[in-house]
């Protein structure tokens, strides 16, 4: 397996990825217009977000299964902020059929590893709904601690969501 940074080259392998997870990740992600995951769309946004990757302000990780040339998790540092908070909201999804096999841990650790030490953030952020006990079991082992309780914070599937926050600090500055 292989853990690379999103490029437009991707566009392709993404829009399979998320078509084959559209029925798994829908009760997790904001409903999607048609042709939202076609690989034109896919490329379009991936230049904006290689933007946003030379300008430091997100990053976009994916983990290609070698074997099947296919992408099996994804995992974003997005909204970074310098100065005085140096922080960052990390996302993740895994693909249905690699689930409980520590792809999605592996890939959170690059992250977390990649934020710490390359981009120096002092804090990583990330936000589960409570019925998603595998994203809150997962922030859990990866050593996010809660921190609050936001009602209504995003809306997911048509639906307004309550999200757990968590967060970790990086060790360098405890």
């Amino acid at each position: 397996m292989e853990n690379k940074l999103a490029s437009v080259s991707d566009a392709s392998s993404l829009s399979r990825y998320y078509t084959h997870n559209v029925a798994h990740l829908a009760p997790w992600e904001p409903r999607r217009s048609p042709g939202f995951h076609a690989p034109g769309a896919w490329a379009e946004r991936l230049k904006f977000r290689e933007q946003e990757q030379r300008e430091g302000r997100g990053f976009y990780f994916l983990t290609y299964d070698d074997a099947h040339e296919a992408i099996i998790a994804t995992c974003s540092l997005t909204g970074i902020a310098r100065g005085p908070l140096e922080a960052g909201y990390m996302g993740y999804s895994v693909d249905r059929d690699y689930q409980g096999q520590g792809v999605m841990k592996q890939l959170c650790l690059h992250v977390i590893d990649y934020a710490f030490n390359a981009l120096q953030l002092h804090r990583i952020m990330a936000n589960y709904m409570p019925d998603n006990e595998r994203s809150g079991n997962l922030l859990k082992r990866l050593g996010f601690e809660r921190e609050g309780y936001a009602k209504q914070y995003l809306q997911i599937n048509g639906r307004w969501e309550d999200h757990v926050l968590t967060a970790l600090i990086n060790p360098r500055d405890l």
